[in-house]
């Protein structure tokens, strides 16, 4: 087992740095096109979709692809790649230096491994997390390399919490901390895992904007708090979940959810009746 683990982050490293050489060329080069849910994509998101796809398929060819680009439906497999091309596209074509490319590897449709590689700011992010699997396997998170831990420190207006784009309706009230609001789902989150921030929340991202943060936080030493009642995973094969959000509370220790749930919970439950969930 110890093989397959070296060969995923062998992969990943290799392919996302690859990739990130040609990405860094169109860096706000590039128009967009709207999609039918209102969000960006451009030729670099299909490109690098369709060359992480071919590569997936060359080296772990039993295993299942879902992609924000193109495949929304989790396969029957062990095995699943959860791909966002470009987390952060609205950035990337306006020339803002903070986007990504995500890769998450789930286990009977849960996450147990997440890459992020983020070329502007050379910063890439990885963990594992085997969570109620019986899987043997590494343990931690990493950037560039070197181990990282989620804050131990309690809120103060010294702290930073992130928010996204959908949810500033929370500073109609008091809040314990400085905010920052990033543009990229997967950056906004992957902050607490580092230690830079205490939490961060994010309203509708989908499944390719949290696969690979959900095992590079608890990793990390941090936890996922799902904004909505039920159970999110293991994903359901068959499913398609090209529009289905996940309302996502991230925070550097369980400790906190008291403090900062009840100050976002209802965001969950405002997406919760729009999408139905």
């Amino acid at each position: 087992m110890a093989e397959f683990w070296y060969r995923v982050l062998d992969f990943c490293k290799t392919t996302t740095e690859g990739l990130g050489h040609r990405l860094m060329r169109d860096f706000g080069q590039v128009s967009a096109d709207r999609k039918s849910d209102g969000s960006l994509v451009t030729e670099s998101d299909r490109w690098c979709d369709r060359e992480i796809r071919s590569a997936i398929a060359a080296t772990f060819p039993d295993h299942g692809i879902l992609t924000e680009e193109t495949t929304h439906t989790l396969p029957d497999r062990d095995w699943c790649w959860v791909v966002d091309p470009i987390d952060g596209t609205t950035n990337f074509t306006r020339g803002i230096p903070v986007w990504g490319i995500s890769l998450g590897l789930l286990y009977r449709g849960t996450p147990v491994f997440g890459f992020l590689n983020f070329p502007p700011l050379r910063q890439v992010f990885y963990g594992y997390w085997s969570g109620q699997t019986d899987l043997i396997m590494p343990k931690g998170a990493y950037l560039n390399g070197k181990t990282i831990h989620t804050s131990p420190d309690d809120p103060s207006f010294n702290h930073l919490f992130n928010f996204c784009a959908r949810s500033l309706d929370i500073l109609k009230n008091p809040f314990p901390c400085k905010f920052r609001s990033i543009g990229v789902a997967s950056y906004n989150l992957a902050l607490v895992a580092c230690g830079a921030s205490l939490g961060g929340v994010e309203a509708t991202p989908k499944i390719w904007d949290i696969a690979a943060v959900w095992a590079i936080l608890q990793g990390a030493g941090g936890a996922f708090v799902h904004l909505e009642p039920n159970r999110v995973f293991p994903l359901k094969i068959g499913q398609d979940y090209g529009s289905r959000p996940f309302p996502s509370l991230a925070l550097s220790r369980a400790e906190l959810s008291p403090i900062f749930k009840p100050l976002v919970g209802f965001i969950g439950d405002r997406v919760v009746r729009q999408y139905r969930i």
